[in-house]
Protein backbone atom coordinates (compact mmCIF):
# COMPACT_ATOMS: atom_id res chain seq x y z
CA UNK A 1 0.00 0.00 0.00
CA UNK A 2 1.53 3.24 -0.98
CA UNK A 3 0.84 6.57 0.78
CA UNK A 4 -0.24 9.73 -0.64
CA UNK A 5 2.74 12.50 -1.25
CA UNK A 6 1.24 14.93 1.33
CA UNK A 7 0.87 11.85 4.10
CA UNK A 8 4.30 10.77 3.17
CA UNK A 9 5.76 14.35 3.77
CA UNK A 10 3.56 14.13 6.95
CA UNK A 11 5.20 11.10 8.05
CA UNK A 12 8.84 11.88 7.08
CA UNK A 13 8.46 14.89 9.78
CA UNK A 14 7.23 12.55 12.76
CA UNK A 15 9.88 10.44 12.22
CA UNK A 16 12.18 13.47 12.13
CA UNK A 17 10.69 14.64 14.99
CA UNK A 18 10.98 11.50 16.84
CA UNK A 19 14.65 11.40 15.81
CA UNK A 20 15.58 14.89 16.98
CA UNK A 21 14.01 13.72 20.24
CA UNK A 22 16.42 10.90 20.72
CA UNK A 23 19.29 12.91 19.75
CA UNK A 24 20.06 10.33 17.30
CA UNK A 25 22.18 12.71 14.90
CA UNK A 26 24.35 13.90 18.27
CA UNK A 27 24.66 9.88 18.77
CA UNK A 28 26.13 9.13 15.07
CA UNK A 29 28.11 12.34 14.97
CA UNK A 30 30.23 11.09 18.24
CA UNK A 31 30.35 7.65 16.93
CA UNK A 32 31.53 9.09 13.97
CA UNK A 33 34.20 10.89 14.97
CA UNK A 34 35.22 7.90 17.60
CA UNK A 35 35.37 5.42 14.83
CA UNK A 36 37.13 7.78 12.33
CA UNK A 37 40.09 8.80 15.38
CA UNK A 38 40.35 4.75 16.59
CA UNK A 39 39.61 2.65 13.94
CA UNK A 40 40.31 3.98 10.85
CA UNK A 41 44.31 3.61 9.53
CA UNK A 42 46.17 7.12 8.88
CA UNK A 43 46.33 6.56 5.47
CA UNK A 44 42.88 5.66 4.96
CA UNK A 45 40.97 9.19 4.12
CA UNK A 46 37.08 7.82 3.45
CA UNK A 47 34.57 5.57 6.00
CA UNK A 48 32.43 3.45 3.97
CA UNK A 49 28.70 3.26 4.64
CA UNK A 50 29.27 -0.55 6.07
CA UNK A 51 31.99 0.57 8.86
CA UNK A 52 29.29 3.22 9.71
CA UNK A 53 26.38 1.07 10.08
CA UNK A 54 28.32 -1.66 12.08
CA UNK A 55 30.02 0.89 14.14
CA UNK A 56 26.16 1.94 15.13
CA UNK A 57 24.73 -1.53 15.50
CA UNK A 58 27.41 -2.34 17.64
CA UNK A 59 26.58 0.56 19.88
CA UNK A 60 22.58 -0.45 20.08
CA UNK A 61 21.80 2.91 17.76
CA UNK A 62 19.71 1.16 14.85
CA UNK A 63 18.07 -1.18 18.12
CA UNK A 64 17.03 1.76 20.20
CA UNK A 65 15.52 3.75 17.20
CA UNK A 66 13.71 0.63 15.48
CA UNK A 67 12.26 0.41 19.10
CA UNK A 68 11.51 3.46 19.62
CA UNK A 69 9.76 4.27 16.21
CA UNK A 70 6.47 2.26 16.99
CA UNK A 71 3.34 4.88 15.38
CA UNK A 72 -0.10 3.92 16.29
CA UNK A 73 -2.40 5.04 13.24
CA UNK A 74 -4.81 6.83 15.66
CA UNK A 75 -1.86 9.43 16.53
CA UNK A 76 -1.12 10.29 13.76
CA UNK A 77 -4.43 11.27 11.89
CA UNK A 78 -4.54 13.63 15.17
CA UNK A 79 -0.67 14.51 14.57
CA UNK A 80 -1.53 15.24 10.74
CA UNK A 81 -4.81 17.15 11.29
CA UNK A 82 -3.43 19.60 13.57
CA UNK A 83 -3.88 23.45 12.42
CA UNK A 84 -0.80 24.90 11.80
CA UNK A 85 0.67 27.74 12.85
CA UNK A 86 0.87 31.04 10.79
CA UNK A 87 4.40 33.10 9.88
CA UNK A 88 4.80 36.08 8.86
CA UNK A 89 8.40 35.33 6.85
CA UNK A 90 8.67 31.74 5.44
CA UNK A 91 11.95 31.13 4.45
CA UNK A 92 13.32 28.72 1.79
CA UNK A 93 16.79 28.13 1.34
CA UNK A 94 19.65 26.60 -0.77
CA UNK A 95 22.97 25.95 -0.78
CA UNK A 96 25.77 25.56 -3.09
CA UNK A 97 26.83 22.40 -1.07
CA UNK A 98 23.15 20.72 -2.25
CA UNK A 99 21.84 21.40 1.09
CA UNK A 100 18.10 22.08 1.12
CA UNK A 101 16.24 23.66 4.02
CA UNK A 102 12.62 24.54 4.53
CA UNK A 103 11.45 26.41 7.16
CA UNK A 104 9.01 29.53 7.78
CA UNK A 105 9.54 32.27 11.15
CA UNK A 106 7.52 34.39 12.33
CA UNK A 107 9.73 37.86 13.01
CA UNK A 108 8.18 40.38 14.73
CA UNK A 109 8.95 44.21 13.67
CA UNK A 110 9.39 46.70 16.70
CA UNK A 111 10.26 50.70 16.56
CA UNK A 112 12.55 52.08 19.27
CA UNK A 113 9.81 54.31 20.51
CA UNK A 114 6.57 53.83 22.00
CA UNK A 115 3.39 53.43 19.32
CA UNK A 116 -0.10 53.22 19.95
CA UNK A 117 -0.80 49.57 21.72
CA UNK A 118 -4.48 49.25 20.20
CA UNK A 119 -4.05 49.21 16.09
CA UNK A 120 -1.00 48.27 13.76
CA UNK A 121 1.54 50.32 12.39
CA UNK A 122 0.81 51.60 9.30
CA UNK A 123 3.02 51.01 6.16
CA UNK A 124 4.11 54.85 6.07
CA UNK A 125 4.96 53.77 9.96
CA UNK A 126 6.60 50.57 8.80
CA UNK A 127 8.71 51.72 6.18
CA UNK A 128 10.54 53.92 8.68
CA UNK A 129 11.72 50.86 10.35
CA UNK A 130 14.78 50.96 8.67
CA UNK A 131 16.70 47.71 11.03
CA UNK A 132 17.30 45.12 8.70
CA UNK A 133 16.70 41.00 9.17
CA UNK A 134 20.41 39.84 10.01
CA UNK A 135 20.72 36.56 8.96
CA UNK A 136 23.62 33.88 10.24
CA UNK A 137 24.93 30.40 8.87
CA UNK A 138 26.46 27.84 11.15
CA UNK A 139 28.50 25.23 9.99
CA UNK A 140 28.55 22.05 12.26
CA UNK A 141 30.89 19.47 12.22
CA UNK A 142 30.60 15.67 13.76
CA UNK A 143 32.55 16.95 16.57
CA UNK A 144 30.63 19.99 17.18
CA UNK A 145 32.51 22.60 16.26
CA UNK A 146 30.93 25.43 14.73
CA UNK A 147 32.16 27.45 11.98
CA UNK A 148 30.73 31.01 10.65
CA UNK A 149 30.36 30.25 6.94
CA UNK A 150 27.87 33.51 6.21
CA UNK A 151 26.68 36.61 7.70
CA UNK A 152 23.35 38.34 5.32
CA UNK A 153 21.64 41.63 6.01
CA UNK A 154 17.86 41.45 4.47
CA UNK A 155 16.19 44.38 3.71
CA UNK A 156 12.83 43.55 4.37
CA UNK A 157 10.82 46.26 3.18
CA UNK A 158 10.21 45.48 -0.10
CA UNK A 159 7.42 43.70 1.12
CA UNK A 160 5.78 47.18 1.91
CA UNK A 161 5.45 47.92 -2.24
CA UNK A 162 4.17 44.24 -3.23
CA UNK A 163 0.46 43.27 -4.10
CA UNK A 164 -1.12 41.58 -1.56
CA UNK A 165 1.83 42.21 1.03
CA UNK A 166 4.05 38.54 -0.19
CA UNK A 167 7.44 39.14 -2.01
CA UNK A 168 9.58 36.41 -3.42
CA UNK A 169 13.36 37.32 -3.43
CA UNK A 170 16.61 35.82 -4.46
CA UNK A 171 19.90 36.83 -2.65
CA UNK A 172 23.68 34.94 -2.82
CA UNK A 173 25.27 34.64 0.60
CA UNK A 174 28.58 35.50 0.60
CA UNK A 175 31.24 34.13 2.88
CA UNK A 176 33.35 36.24 5.57
CA UNK A 177 36.69 36.83 6.88
CA UNK A 178 39.34 36.28 3.92
CA UNK A 179 36.27 34.56 1.61
CA UNK A 180 34.31 37.69 1.95
CA UNK A 181 34.31 37.81 -2.07
CA UNK A 182 33.81 34.02 -2.20
CA UNK A 183 29.77 32.77 -3.05
CA UNK A 184 28.57 30.27 -0.59
CA UNK A 185 24.92 29.47 -1.27
CA UNK A 186 22.00 31.20 -2.84
CA UNK A 187 19.13 31.89 -0.48
CA UNK A 188 15.32 31.80 -1.63
CA UNK A 189 13.09 33.99 0.29
CA UNK A 190 9.81 34.63 0.34
CA UNK A 191 8.31 37.57 2.33
CA UNK A 192 4.88 38.06 3.70
CA UNK A 193 3.28 40.43 5.85
CA UNK A 194 1.23 39.23 9.10
CA UNK A 195 -1.71 40.41 9.53
CA UNK A 196 -1.74 41.95 5.92
CA UNK A 197 -1.25 45.73 5.60
CA UNK A 198 -4.80 47.64 5.29
CA UNK A 199 -3.00 49.56 2.05
CA UNK A 200 0.64 48.68 0.37
CA UNK A 201 2.80 51.62 -0.66
CA UNK A 202 3.82 51.83 -4.53
CA UNK A 203 7.17 50.13 -5.24
CA UNK A 204 8.55 53.61 -6.07
CA UNK A 205 7.57 54.72 -2.72
CA UNK A 206 9.62 51.90 -1.24
CA UNK A 207 12.57 52.41 -3.33
CA UNK A 208 12.67 56.06 -3.18
CA UNK A 209 13.02 55.88 0.68
CA UNK A 210 15.61 53.16 0.57
CA UNK A 211 17.65 55.05 -2.16
CA UNK A 212 17.76 58.37 0.10
CA UNK A 213 18.53 56.29 3.18
CA UNK A 214 21.63 55.08 1.75
CA UNK A 215 22.71 58.43 0.62
CA UNK A 216 22.31 59.54 3.81
CA UNK A 217 24.16 57.35 5.26
CA UNK A 218 27.07 56.93 3.38
CA UNK A 219 27.04 61.20 3.56
CA UNK A 220 27.12 60.50 7.24
CA UNK A 221 30.08 57.32 7.36
CA UNK A 222 32.11 60.37 4.59
CA UNK A 223 31.53 63.19 7.40
CA UNK A 224 32.94 60.84 9.70
CA UNK A 225 35.75 59.47 7.86
CA UNK A 226 36.80 62.95 7.10
CA UNK A 227 36.47 64.33 10.78
CA UNK A 228 38.61 60.63 12.31
CA UNK A 229 41.65 61.42 9.78
CA UNK A 230 41.96 64.75 10.89
CA UNK A 231 41.74 63.59 15.04
CA UNK A 232 44.31 61.37 14.25
CA UNK A 233 46.38 63.86 12.13
CA UNK A 234 46.19 65.77 15.59
CA UNK A 235 46.49 62.91 17.43
CA UNK A 236 50.35 62.59 15.99
CA UNK A 237 50.73 66.18 16.09
CA UNK A 238 51.20 65.79 19.93
CA UNK A 239 53.70 63.07 20.14
CA UNK A 240 55.16 61.54 16.67
CA UNK A 241 55.64 58.14 18.72
CA UNK A 242 51.59 57.74 18.73
CA UNK A 243 52.09 56.19 15.28
CA UNK A 244 52.79 52.99 17.35
CA UNK A 245 50.67 53.23 19.58
CA UNK A 246 47.15 50.50 19.29
CA UNK A 247 44.82 53.24 18.82
CA UNK A 248 41.63 51.40 16.49
CA UNK A 249 38.87 53.89 15.17
CA UNK A 250 38.00 51.30 13.00
CA UNK A 251 37.65 47.76 12.59
CA UNK A 252 36.45 44.85 10.04
CA UNK A 253 33.38 42.68 10.83
CA UNK A 254 32.85 39.28 9.53
CA UNK A 255 32.26 40.52 5.67
CA UNK A 256 35.38 42.61 5.85
CA UNK A 257 33.51 46.19 6.23
CA UNK A 258 34.67 48.53 8.13
CA UNK A 259 33.04 50.18 11.03
CA UNK A 260 33.64 52.53 13.69
CA UNK A 261 34.87 50.19 16.68
CA UNK A 262 32.19 52.47 18.92
CA UNK A 263 29.40 50.88 16.68
CA UNK A 264 30.57 47.11 18.18
CA UNK A 265 29.22 48.24 21.89
CA UNK A 266 25.84 49.08 23.04
CA UNK A 267 24.08 49.21 26.64
CA UNK A 268 22.36 45.69 26.45
CA UNK A 269 20.10 44.28 29.44
CA UNK A 270 20.26 40.77 29.76
CA UNK A 271 16.40 40.76 31.69
CA UNK A 272 15.99 38.26 34.22
CA UNK A 273 19.08 35.23 32.14
CA UNK A 274 21.84 37.36 34.50
CA UNK A 275 21.65 38.33 37.74
CA UNK A 276 24.40 40.49 38.31
CA UNK A 277 27.68 41.99 36.25
CA UNK A 278 30.08 39.25 37.63
CA UNK A 279 27.32 37.04 36.33
CA UNK A 280 27.70 38.53 33.37
CA UNK A 281 31.30 38.35 33.09
CA UNK A 282 31.22 34.13 34.03
CA UNK A 283 29.08 33.89 31.21
CA UNK A 284 31.04 35.87 28.77
CA UNK A 285 34.14 33.59 29.84
CA UNK A 286 32.34 30.26 28.94
CA UNK A 287 31.78 31.75 25.50
CA UNK A 288 34.93 30.02 23.23
CA UNK A 289 37.63 31.45 22.50
CA UNK A 290 39.11 31.35 18.88
CA UNK A 291 41.10 33.79 16.45
CA UNK A 292 40.34 34.29 13.07
CA UNK A 293 41.46 31.94 10.79
CA UNK A 294 44.91 32.84 9.02
CA UNK A 295 45.79 31.88 5.39
CA UNK A 296 49.31 31.43 5.42
CA UNK A 297 51.46 33.97 7.55
CA UNK A 298 51.79 37.26 8.31
CA UNK A 299 50.18 37.77 11.75
CA UNK A 300 46.38 38.04 13.62
CA UNK A 301 43.61 38.17 11.14
CA UNK A 302 41.19 41.01 11.58
CA UNK A 303 37.47 40.74 12.13
CA UNK A 304 35.39 41.66 14.41
CA UNK A 305 32.06 39.93 14.71
CA UNK A 306 28.68 41.52 14.84
CA UNK A 307 27.01 40.40 18.25
CA UNK A 308 24.55 38.26 16.54
CA UNK A 309 27.62 36.21 14.34
CA UNK A 310 29.51 35.97 17.79
CA UNK A 311 26.32 34.41 20.09
CA UNK A 312 25.27 31.84 16.95
CA UNK A 313 29.07 30.56 16.58
CA UNK A 314 29.21 30.66 20.36
CA UNK A 315 33.07 31.42 20.16
CA UNK A 316 34.95 34.16 18.93
CA UNK A 317 38.10 36.24 19.35
CA UNK A 318 39.09 38.32 22.25
CA UNK A 319 37.78 41.86 20.95
CA UNK A 320 34.13 39.68 20.16
CA UNK A 321 34.08 38.88 24.46
CA UNK A 322 35.31 42.15 24.82
CA UNK A 323 32.28 43.55 23.53
CA UNK A 324 29.91 41.78 24.76
CA UNK A 325 30.94 42.21 28.18
CA UNK A 326 31.10 45.49 27.84
CA UNK A 327 27.79 45.97 26.68
CA UNK A 328 26.76 44.06 29.21
CA UNK A 329 28.42 45.84 32.18
CA UNK A 330 26.78 48.97 30.35
CA UNK A 331 23.55 47.44 30.96
CA UNK A 332 23.87 46.72 34.58
CA UNK A 333 24.72 51.06 34.52
CA UNK A 334 27.95 50.67 35.19
CA UNK A 335 30.64 53.44 33.45
CA UNK A 336 32.10 50.29 31.04
CA UNK A 337 35.11 50.96 28.46
CA UNK A 338 36.28 48.56 26.00
CA UNK A 339 40.52 48.71 26.25
CA UNK A 340 42.98 48.24 23.39
CA UNK A 341 46.73 47.05 24.01
CA UNK A 342 49.06 44.33 24.44
CA UNK A 343 50.06 41.92 26.63
CA UNK A 344 53.07 40.27 27.50
CA UNK A 345 55.87 40.27 24.44
CA UNK A 346 53.44 43.03 22.58
CA UNK A 347 50.44 40.70 22.01
CA UNK A 348 47.65 42.70 20.58
CA UNK A 349 44.52 42.41 23.23
CA UNK A 350 41.24 43.45 24.32
CA UNK A 351 39.56 43.73 27.50
CA UNK A 352 37.01 45.55 29.72
CA UNK A 353 37.68 48.79 32.31
CA UNK A 354 35.05 50.07 34.68
CA UNK A 355 35.34 53.34 36.51
CA UNK A 356 33.72 53.39 39.83
CA UNK A 357 32.44 56.81 40.74
CA UNK A 358 34.79 56.95 44.28
CA UNK A 359 37.86 56.39 40.98
CA UNK A 360 38.57 52.56 41.27
CA UNK A 361 39.26 51.56 38.29
CA UNK A 362 38.79 48.27 37.52
CA UNK A 363 39.81 45.90 34.81
CA UNK A 364 37.90 42.95 33.69
CA UNK A 365 39.07 39.86 32.02
CA UNK A 366 36.92 38.58 29.32
CA UNK A 367 38.37 35.52 28.21
CA UNK A 368 38.73 34.46 32.41
CA UNK A 369 36.17 36.58 34.20
CA UNK A 370 38.99 37.39 36.31
CA UNK A 371 39.09 40.98 37.71
CA UNK A 372 42.11 43.32 38.99
CA UNK A 373 42.12 46.32 40.75
CA UNK A 374 44.56 48.74 38.84
CA UNK A 375 46.77 51.01 41.24
CA UNK A 376 48.62 53.64 39.56
CA UNK A 377 52.54 54.21 39.96
CA UNK A 378 53.97 57.80 39.52
CA UNK A 379 57.39 57.01 38.11
CA UNK A 380 58.88 60.40 39.12
CA UNK A 381 58.24 59.71 42.71
CA UNK A 382 61.50 58.04 44.46
CA UNK A 383 60.43 54.41 45.66
CA UNK A 384 59.57 54.58 49.37
CA UNK A 385 59.46 50.49 49.15
CA UNK A 386 59.56 48.20 46.48
CA UNK A 387 56.12 48.34 44.07
CA UNK A 388 54.55 44.58 43.89
CA UNK A 389 54.27 43.67 40.27
CA UNK A 390 50.53 44.20 38.86
CA UNK A 391 48.97 41.19 39.16
CA UNK A 392 46.88 41.94 35.80
CA UNK A 393 48.35 40.63 32.60
CA UNK A 394 48.53 44.15 30.89
CA UNK A 395 51.66 45.80 29.21
CA UNK A 396 50.30 49.11 27.29
CA UNK A 397 47.08 50.70 26.43
CA UNK A 398 46.30 53.28 23.72
CA UNK A 399 42.45 53.69 23.54
CA UNK A 400 39.53 53.28 25.15
CA UNK A 401 36.01 53.74 24.06
CA UNK A 402 32.32 52.50 24.72
CA UNK A 403 28.92 53.29 22.59
CA UNK A 404 29.03 57.47 22.86
CA UNK A 405 32.98 57.77 23.80
CA UNK A 406 36.31 57.39 22.21
CA UNK A 407 39.64 58.57 23.87
CA UNK A 408 43.36 58.01 22.87
CA UNK A 409 45.92 57.49 25.41
CA UNK A 410 47.93 60.73 24.48
CA UNK A 411 50.18 60.52 27.77
CA UNK A 412 54.13 60.24 27.80
CA UNK A 413 54.53 56.16 28.15
CA UNK A 414 51.55 53.85 27.11
CA UNK A 415 52.50 51.83 29.74
CA UNK A 416 49.36 50.22 32.02
CA UNK A 417 51.13 50.50 35.22
CA UNK A 418 51.62 53.81 35.23
CA UNK A 419 49.08 54.70 32.89
CA UNK A 420 46.40 57.59 34.99
CA UNK A 421 42.76 56.73 34.43
CA UNK A 422 41.11 60.39 34.38
CA UNK A 423 39.38 60.15 31.12
CA UNK A 424 38.17 63.85 31.59
CA UNK A 425 41.91 65.27 31.65
CA UNK A 426 42.53 65.97 27.74
CA UNK A 427 45.80 66.07 28.71
CA UNK A 428 45.85 62.68 28.99
CA UNK A 429 43.27 61.42 27.06
CA UNK A 430 42.15 62.73 23.93
CA UNK A 431 38.76 62.29 22.98
CA UNK A 432 36.94 62.24 19.57
CA UNK A 433 33.20 64.41 19.38
CA UNK A 434 30.74 62.65 20.97
CA UNK A 435 28.46 64.23 18.37
CA UNK A 436 30.15 62.92 15.63
CA UNK A 437 30.45 59.47 17.17
CA UNK A 438 26.82 59.59 17.55
CA UNK A 439 25.90 60.51 14.00
CA UNK A 440 27.18 57.09 12.94
CA UNK A 441 26.60 54.70 16.50
CA UNK A 442 23.79 55.92 17.27
CA UNK A 443 20.28 53.93 17.20
CA UNK A 444 18.83 54.64 14.00
CA UNK A 445 21.19 56.66 13.06
CA UNK A 446 22.47 54.94 9.90
CA UNK A 447 21.10 51.57 8.10
CA UNK A 448 24.23 50.47 7.91
CA UNK A 449 24.35 49.79 11.77
CA UNK A 450 23.61 45.80 12.95
CA UNK A 451 21.11 45.59 15.14
CA UNK A 452 21.77 44.50 18.59
CA UNK A 453 19.91 40.76 19.49
CA UNK A 454 18.48 40.43 22.77
CA UNK A 455 19.87 37.43 24.89
CA UNK A 456 18.24 33.91 24.57
CA UNK A 457 17.70 31.52 27.26
CA UNK A 458 19.55 28.63 27.35
CA UNK A 459 17.58 24.87 26.07
CA UNK A 460 19.79 22.62 28.02
CA UNK A 461 18.19 20.72 30.60
CA UNK A 462 21.32 20.98 33.41
CA UNK A 463 19.91 18.16 35.11
CA UNK A 464 19.68 15.59 31.94
CA UNK A 465 22.43 16.86 30.44
CA UNK A 466 24.61 16.33 33.30
CA UNK A 467 23.08 12.83 34.38
CA UNK A 468 24.26 11.74 30.27
CA UNK A 469 27.48 13.05 30.63
CA UNK A 470 28.12 11.23 33.95
CA UNK A 471 26.40 7.81 32.47
CA UNK A 472 29.27 8.01 29.23
CA UNK A 473 31.94 8.47 31.43
CA UNK A 474 31.23 5.60 33.51
CA UNK A 475 31.24 3.62 30.76
CA UNK A 476 34.23 4.90 29.49
CA UNK A 477 36.06 4.50 32.18
CA UNK A 478 35.04 1.03 32.43
CA UNK A 479 35.95 -0.39 29.23
CA UNK A 480 38.98 1.65 30.06
CA UNK A 481 40.24 -0.37 32.83
CA UNK A 482 38.82 -3.37 31.21
CA UNK A 483 41.37 -2.94 28.55
CA UNK A 484 43.96 -2.96 31.43
CA UNK A 485 42.61 -5.77 32.91
CA UNK A 486 40.97 -4.27 36.04
CA UNK A 487 37.69 -4.34 37.04
CA UNK A 488 35.39 -1.13 38.32
CA UNK A 489 33.07 -0.81 41.14
CA UNK A 490 31.01 2.95 41.26
CA UNK A 491 30.33 4.01 44.79
CA UNK A 492 26.98 6.02 44.11
CA UNK A 493 26.93 7.83 47.37
CA UNK A 494 30.93 8.70 47.01
CA UNK A 495 29.90 10.06 43.62
CA UNK A 496 27.25 12.57 45.58
CA UNK A 497 29.18 13.74 48.30
CA UNK A 498 31.44 15.62 45.02
CA UNK A 499 28.31 17.52 44.16
CA UNK A 500 28.64 20.27 46.76
CA UNK A 501 32.59 20.55 45.81
CA UNK A 502 31.74 21.42 41.97
CA UNK A 503 28.99 23.71 43.11
CA UNK A 504 31.82 25.47 45.07
CA UNK A 505 33.73 26.04 42.58
CA UNK A 506 31.57 27.11 40.14
CA UNK A 507 30.21 29.77 42.91
CA UNK A 508 33.47 30.91 43.43
CA UNK A 509 34.33 31.20 39.30
CA UNK A 510 31.33 33.68 39.62
CA UNK A 511 31.96 35.61 42.58
CA UNK A 512 35.54 34.96 43.24
CA UNK A 513 34.26 33.80 47.02
CA UNK A 514 35.15 30.44 48.42
CA UNK A 515 32.17 28.72 50.01
CA UNK A 516 31.59 25.37 50.93
CA UNK A 517 34.78 23.82 51.11
CA UNK A 518 34.48 22.66 54.87
CA UNK A 519 31.22 20.92 54.32
CA UNK A 520 32.56 19.41 51.77
CA UNK A 521 35.87 18.21 53.24
CA UNK A 522 34.10 17.40 56.17
CA UNK A 523 31.91 14.57 54.29
CA UNK A 524 34.34 13.11 52.68
CA UNK A 525 36.37 12.15 56.05
CA UNK A 526 33.57 10.70 57.13
CA UNK A 527 32.94 9.30 53.88
CA UNK A 528 36.58 7.42 53.67
CA UNK A 529 37.66 4.88 56.43
CA UNK A 530 40.34 4.68 58.74
CA UNK A 531 43.20 3.02 56.75
CA UNK A 532 41.81 4.18 53.17
CA UNK A 533 43.08 6.66 50.97
CA UNK A 534 41.30 9.39 49.08
CA UNK A 535 41.98 11.39 45.52
CA UNK A 536 40.39 13.57 43.51
CA UNK A 537 40.89 15.15 40.72
CA UNK A 538 38.64 18.33 39.19
CA UNK A 539 38.47 20.14 36.05
CA UNK A 540 36.54 22.19 34.01
CA UNK A 541 35.49 22.67 30.33
CA UNK A 542 32.72 24.42 28.21
CA UNK A 543 31.73 21.77 25.82
CA UNK A 544 29.64 19.05 26.35
CA UNK A 545 31.32 16.36 24.70
CA UNK A 546 32.35 13.46 27.22
CA UNK A 547 34.84 11.39 24.80
CA UNK A 548 36.62 14.70 24.51
CA UNK A 549 36.86 15.57 27.65
CA UNK A 550 37.72 12.15 28.70
CA UNK A 551 40.65 12.19 26.09
CA UNK A 552 41.62 15.69 28.03
CA UNK A 553 41.27 14.19 31.59
CA UNK A 554 43.72 10.79 30.25
CA UNK A 555 46.34 13.51 29.81
CA UNK A 556 47.09 14.48 33.13
CA UNK A 557 48.83 12.28 35.73
CA UNK A 558 46.96 12.80 38.15
CA UNK A 559 43.69 11.99 36.63
CA UNK A 560 45.12 8.88 35.11
CA UNK A 561 45.94 7.78 38.32
CA UNK A 562 42.64 7.89 39.51
CA UNK A 563 41.25 6.48 37.03
CA UNK A 564 43.56 3.69 36.44
CA UNK A 565 43.79 3.27 39.96
CA UNK A 566 45.06 -0.59 41.42
CA UNK A 567 44.98 -1.45 44.75
CA UNK A 568 42.84 -3.19 47.68
CA UNK A 569 39.10 -2.65 47.79
CA UNK A 570 38.88 0.48 45.27
CA UNK A 571 36.20 2.17 44.66
CA UNK A 572 35.15 4.88 41.94
CA UNK A 573 33.17 7.84 41.38
CA UNK A 574 32.02 10.48 39.09
CA UNK A 575 30.19 13.40 39.31
CA UNK A 576 29.16 15.99 36.54
CA UNK A 577 27.44 19.15 37.29
CA UNK A 578 26.44 21.53 33.87
CA UNK A 579 25.89 25.15 34.79
CA UNK A 580 24.13 26.79 31.90
CA UNK A 581 24.27 30.45 30.59
CA UNK A 582 22.22 32.32 28.39
CA UNK A 583 22.56 31.25 24.11
CA UNK A 584 23.06 27.52 25.46
CA UNK A 585 26.23 28.35 26.92
CA UNK A 586 27.11 26.36 29.75
CA UNK A 587 30.51 25.62 32.37
CA UNK A 588 30.91 21.57 33.27
CA UNK A 589 32.75 20.53 35.93
CA UNK A 590 33.92 16.70 36.32
CA UNK A 591 35.18 15.28 39.10
CA UNK A 592 36.50 12.11 39.56
CA UNK A 593 37.48 10.35 42.69
CA UNK A 594 38.67 7.12 44.34
CA UNK A 595 39.45 5.58 47.85
CA UNK A 596 41.39 2.44 48.37
CA UNK A 597 42.96 0.67 51.03
CA UNK A 598 46.27 1.85 51.81
CA UNK A 599 48.85 -1.43 51.53
CA UNK A 600 52.34 -0.68 53.11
Amino acid sequence: MSLPPEKASELKQLIHQQLSKMDVHGRIREILAETIREELAPDQQQLSTEDLIKALRRRGIIDDVMKELNFVTDNVDQELSSPKQPVCFTDRQSTLLKKNFHDGFLLEVHRESLGDGTRMADSTTMLSISDPIHMVLIKTDIFGETTLVASYFLEWRSVLGSENGVTNLTVELMGVGTESKVSVGILNIKLEMYPPLNQTLSQEVVNTQLALERQKTAEKERLFLVYAKQWWREYLQIRPSHNSRLVKIFAQDENGINRPVCSFVKPLRAGRLLDTPRQAARFVNVLGYERAPVIGGGGKQEQWCTLLAFLCRNKGDCEDHANLLCSLLLGYGLEAFVCVGTKAKGVPHAWVMTCGTDGTITFWESLTGHRYIHKSVNPDEPPVAEQPKPLYPYRTIGCVFNHQMFLGNCQPSDSVEICVFDLNDESKWKPMSEEAIKSVCAPGATTSLPPFPPLCASTIDASVTSNEIEMQLRLLVSEHRKDLGLTTVWEDQLSYLLSPALASYEFERTTSISAGNEEFQDAIRRAVPDGHTFKGFPIHFVYRNARRAFATCLRSPFCEEIICCRGDQVRLAVRVRVFTYPESACAVWIMFACKYRSVL
